[in-house]
């Protein structure tokens, strides 16, 4: 396990993607993750597929290196056990719609009374605040509330959402992000915070240089298919095989490609000769180089453009990346046994640390899986354990 975070202790009362992304981040760090689920029922994404052996591979995917305790935070009794665990954490993490801890008597006032260390993240759709904030959340309704499905796709073409669910992931990071914050300014201080994240926010935050185009322009940005809204060639194209991607950032780069392609007549064109001018008529441009990439196979052209020295690449389906040699010496694709789901396949850590790095140790727990062994931790008999069992509590 890796010891980059293994004194950290989370307690986990998120579900589906935004919230257990980001303690999963902390998780594979060597954080002590423990997730606190519903009886009977769980994180909803038990639920969702596909499944293997009758195991969600979705759930599976997000929530390894996780230990599983069952609560039912309506019981007196599951308060207690509950509050118990915050008097030992370092970081609570939940993704309910404001209001609902507070509903409990387990919102952030009452339990830093409890650990004035605690680090309390709350990752919602809306935040915390403003007129917006008890709305409920999807990822595709903060894609489209956040401005992101109107620049994505092509000109014409109806507003399209990201292919992975970028409102929920990107939430998760922030929140890891703003997790680690606080406990670096805990270290300072000795007090922990709130962590507010809204899935909103975080969509505005990554819209690059939208934002910056419309204050200088005064004209919202649109959907420009595949190329770069100031950088010219700068996108995809169609080869004999499969596609292109060219991404020619300069004029030197630019006059390099020329030769090789045998068109250094383009070099000195007035609409290309500058990327001002490339961008100004990159439809023009584009017909041209259409016409020229279909004259060979992608892999052919990728040989040749990085011999030159132009970045280049192509559009690779899941199973190219699966199996892409870059991924497999990055450790991106690892492997993880589960009790009733067999090997398992999934992403990797991302960050690799060179003196503490990440690890993958166990898989995502059954519902429940830890309950004895986390009531134990506190000083639970199993006798006790059994009655909270019988009240309804666990």
């Amino acid at each position: 396990m890796s010891e980059c975070l293994n004194e950290l202790v989370v307690l986990d009362l998120t579900r589906v993607l935004a919230g257990p992304y980001a303690t999963m981040v902390l998780a594979d760090m060597g954080a002590s993750v423990i997730k606190v689920e519903e009886p009977g029922r769980g994180d909803d994404s038990r639920q969702f597929g596909p499944f293997i052996n009758g195991e969600s591979a979705y759930f599976m995917s997000l929530n390894r290196n996780k230990k599983s305790i069952t609560l039912n935070l309506k019981a007196p009794e599951a308060i207690k056990v509950f509050k118990e665990l915050v008097m030992q954490a370092d970081v609570l993490v939940e993704n309910y719609r404001p209001g609902t801890m507070e509903k409990l008597g387990l919102g952030y006032d009452t339990l830093k009374e409890l650990n004035p260390r605690l680090v309390y993240a709350a990752c919602s759709g809306f935040g915390h605040t403003g007129p917006w904030s008890r709305k409920p959340a999807y990822d595709v309704i903060v894609q489209g509330a956040g401005g992101i499905m109107s620049i994505t796709g092509h000109p014409g073409g109806e507003p399209t959402r990201v292919g992975a669910s970028i409102g929920d992931i990107v939430a998760g990071l922030f929140t890891a992000v703003g997790i680690l914050q606080a406990l670096y300014n805990r270290n300072n201080t000795g007090l922990g915070q709130q962590v507010d994240v809204a899935m909103l926010d975080c969509q505005v935050a990554i819209l690059e240089n939208a934002i910056a185009r419309y204050f200088a322009s005064g004209v919202s940005p649109g959907p420009i298919g595949n190329r770069h809204p100031s950088i010219t060639p700068f996108e995809a194209f169609a080869t004999k095989t499969r596609h292109l991607i060219v991404a020619i950032g300069n004029d030197t780069q630019w006059a390099r490609f020329c030769k090789l392609v045998d068109r250094e007549e383009l070099i000195a064109d007035p609409r290309f000769a500058t990327n001002p001018e490339r961008t100004k008529h990159q439809a023009e441009l584009k017909n041209i180089l259409e016409q020229i990439f279909l004259t060979r196979d992608c892999d052919a052209w990728i040989k040749d453009i990085e011999a030159a020295g132009i970045p280049c690449g192509p559009i690779n389906n899941i199973e190219d990346v699966v199996s892409h040699p870059q991924i497999i010496s990055r450790e991106m694709i690892t492997q993880v046994e589960h009790p009733l789901a067999g090997l398992i396949s999934m992403a990797g850590i991302p960050i690799k640390l060179s003196r503490t790095p990440g690890a993958i140790e166990y898989p995502a727990p059954f519902l429940g899986q830890h309950t004895e062994e986390i009531l134990a931790g506190l000083g639970y008999s199993k006798k006790a354990a059994e009655e909270l069992k019988a009240a309804g509590a666990i």
